[in-house]
């Protein structure tokens, strides 16, 4: 039964922890995510795919290439270049910091000129057995919004942040994001929740929001 009480969690921060702090601020004010993630200076270690990525959902392919010419002038690789698929349009970049943003659009055309609106952003986590993160998350009272499968699950926003977690097949994420599946050492990334601390079954880490 999902809990209900008032130490449910609910993803109210998102940490990114970085070896190089002022240079993690420059990059995040001039892509534009700065209000949407916190920062934080660590020396933790990783190798290879960390897990995660923070997606970028805006209004049009113009917008969509205007959040990733940023990115790249202010340091980032490209992981995959944005094109149109079935479901709309968007691509992959790799920032200094080693955290993977996705930027992407449903809409096949622009309507108007690009903007810096955001329409929503997901913290997609990367998990072996998304039915069995599912039940993890549901039973500390998250509401799904959506699911297929065992393949991705995302979740209703039900705290103060103004990111929105999801759970992805792991491997199928990597392959989405264009990055081998493989990788060892810290996520590099801090959740915040009223209910923390805590660490899920595929070792991401909630910690209490301060």
């Amino acid at each position: 039964m999902a809990t209900t009480t008032a130490s449910a969690v609910s993803l109210t921060s998102v940490t990114l922890e970085v070896a190089d702090l002022p240079a993690a601020r420059r990059f995040h004010a001039a892509f534009g995510v700065d209000g949407y993630v916190d920062l934080r200076a660590s020396e933790a270690r990783s190798s290879g795919f960390r897990g995660f990525t923070l997606a970028l959902t805006v209004p049009g392919p113009a917008t969509v290439d205007g959040f990733l010419g940023d990115a790249v002038d202010a340091g980032a690789e490209v992981l995959k270049p944005a094109a149109r698929s079935l479901w709309g349009y968007g691509g992959v970049v790799l920032a200094p910091d080693g955290t993977v943003w996705k930027v992407a659009t449903s809409a096949k055309k622009d309507s108007g000129p690009a903007t810096r609106e955001i329409d929503e952003v997901v913290l997609l986590l990367g998990v072996e057995d998304v039915r069995a993160s599912k039940r993890f998350y549901v039973d500390r009272g998250l509401t799904v919004a959506k699911s297929f499968g065992g393949k991705y699950a995302e979740f209703a926003p039900n705290g103060s942040g103004s990111v929105k977690p999801a759970l992805y097949k792991r491997r199928g994420l990597a392959k989405d994001l264009g990055v081998p599946a493989e990788g060892t050492g810290s996520h590099r990334v801090v959740l915040g929740s009223a209910s923390g601390p805590f660490t899920d079954p595929d070792g991401f880490a909630w910690e209490a929001a301060g």
